[in-house]
């Protein structure tokens, strides 16, 4: 549901911006001084700060359906999609502040450098937070050995059959109050979380593919599942065999 959220907010900021002309809200024209804010063309910038929050709302929205739909929101495309849309607006609207740009329209001494470098910075930041996002939707993947379990990827670790004092296959999760430090996005979950009945345990799941495997260890208990029943079985016959 957290899709549908998302992009109500996008679509009220939208709103006020452009119809209620709440430039305030606007992060960089809100700490201007007055003398500078006079030579900005809100009502473009308004109009342009609409468009792209009315944009990217729709987008959410349209996963929101389809997760509600039962189908599977392509998280990493979506995110591709809104970091275009950013830095194409942060571009746009540079046009629009009459203290860059003068009255024909052409760049003032010294204020190329600080375009450069407000965009290459928002770029990487949005990069960082892409390869962040990609990582935390890809399926779990583990490897068992005679050793132990290795769980790949983000808060991945290796569990050793002796650090393991308890194993079990389940049908359902445990009720999750509040993500602590991870990743929760769509269906899949990563990291650590607090639970009702168990407390704090790490996760690695897709909450829409049960079972899942409750390790018990030394450290806590970590539950994961992989993206094919059958699989997550097989994992769960391989510990119980190796753990003897």
């Amino acid at each position: 549901m957290w899709f549908f959220l998302v992009g109500a907010v996008f679509i009220a900021i939208g709103i006020m911006v452009q119809v209620f002309k709440w430039y305030f809200l606007i992060s960089g024209y809100n700490t201007m001084p007055k003398e500078k804010k006079a030579k900005v063309d809100t009502k473009g910038l308004g109009r342009l700060m609409g468009i792209y929050s009315y944009f990217n709302g729709s987008v959410f929205i349209v996963l929101g359906v389809l997760d509600v739909l039962g189908l599977e929101p392509n998280v990493p495309a979506v995110a591709v999609i809104f970091c275009i849309s950013t830095v194409c607006m942060l571009i746009r609207a540079q046009k629009y502040d009459g203290n860059i740009y003068d009255e024909k329209g052409k760049l003032r001494k010294g204020e190329a450098v600080k375009i450069v470098l407000s965009i290459g910075i928002t770029a990487i930041t949005l990069i960082f937070v892409l390869v962040l996002l990609f990582f935390s939707t890809q399926d779990t993947k583990v490897t068992v050995t005679e050793e132990g379990l290795r769980i790949h990827g983000m808060y991945g670790g290796f569990y050793a059959w002796e650090s393991i004092d308890d194993v079990k296959l389940m049908g359902e999760l445990p009720t999750i109050r509040i993500r602590t430090n991870g990743s929760a996005v769509g269906s899949k979950l990563k990291g650590y979380f607090k639970t009702k009945e168990l407390g704090s345990v790490k996760l690695h799941v897709d909450t829409k593919s049960s079972p899942f495997v409750f390790l018990y260890t030394e450290k806590g208990i970590t539950i994961f599942n992989l993206k094919d029943a059958e699989e997550t079985k097989k994992v769960y016959e391989d510990i119980l065999r190796l753990r003897k």
